[in-house]
């Protein structure tokens, strides 16, 4: 149910939605598995680059592979996004599930290995060709030996992410109480995960 808004978190410019909802409790091993889950139920998430002159720039991409807290693209090297990560490596990663509206935010690194990296045979599949065409000259035929293939490897910093604990009906009513009491809907719970949390999930 909603909660009443205290002097205390207006005294400490706290944001009362992040206060109330922010779990303390929930075990770090559990909250890394819940987010594992999300995303790999996801599959598609928006991948933000830092463009000079203009601040980020976000694209739809297909993940790869998961490793742990780690994500993996195969992309065309020739597109604009490995520019703006030749001048900034850092990077974010955002997904939304539509239907509950759980949503996720990973801040990370990016690094770089072109198409003739191990890396790429283990990733491609045979429909990302629809994505690069075939020159017919051989060899920009969009196989995993074409030199366009390059890999996007995030290594992720820090984490944060929403999971929703009502239903549809539920969420109108927490809102609609909240807004006619002046109470904070509590209709999810928001957890962070920082650098030695994913450390230690990476390693586990």
């Amino acid at each position: 149910m909603p909660e009443p808004l205290k002097k205390d978190e207006v005294n400490s410019e706290t944001d009362p939605t992040i206060a109330k909802q922010f779990d303390t409790t929930t075990p770090k091993h559990e909250q890394i598995e819940e987010f594992y889950k999300t995303v790999d139920g996801l599959k598609v998430g928006l991948l933000s680059t830092n463009r000079p002159g203009i601040g980020p720039v976000a694209r739809s991409m297909a993940i790869a592979q998961r490793k742990g807290p780690d994500f993996y693209f195969l992309a065309n090297k020739h597109s604009q996004k490995f520019k703006d990560l030749d001048n900034d490596k850092n990077v974010q990663i955002t997904f939304q599930n539509s239907s509950t509206q759980d949503w996720v935010s990973v801040t990370g690194e990016a690094t770089l290995a072109s198409h003739d990296s191990p890396k790429v045979k283990e990733l491609y599949a045979p429909t990302m060709k629809a994505w690069f065409g075939d020159l017919g000259d051989g060899v920009h035929n969009g196989t995993a030996d074409d030199p366009r293939m390059a890999v996007i490897e995030v290594t992720s910093k820090f984490i944060v992410y929403w999971k929703s604990t009502v239903g549809t009906l539920g969420f109108l009513k927490e809102v609609g109480v909240g807004a006619l009491k002046g109470e904070v809907a509590q209709t999810g719970i928001t957890r962070h995960l920082e650098e030695a949390d994913i450390k230690h999930a990476r390693e586990g």
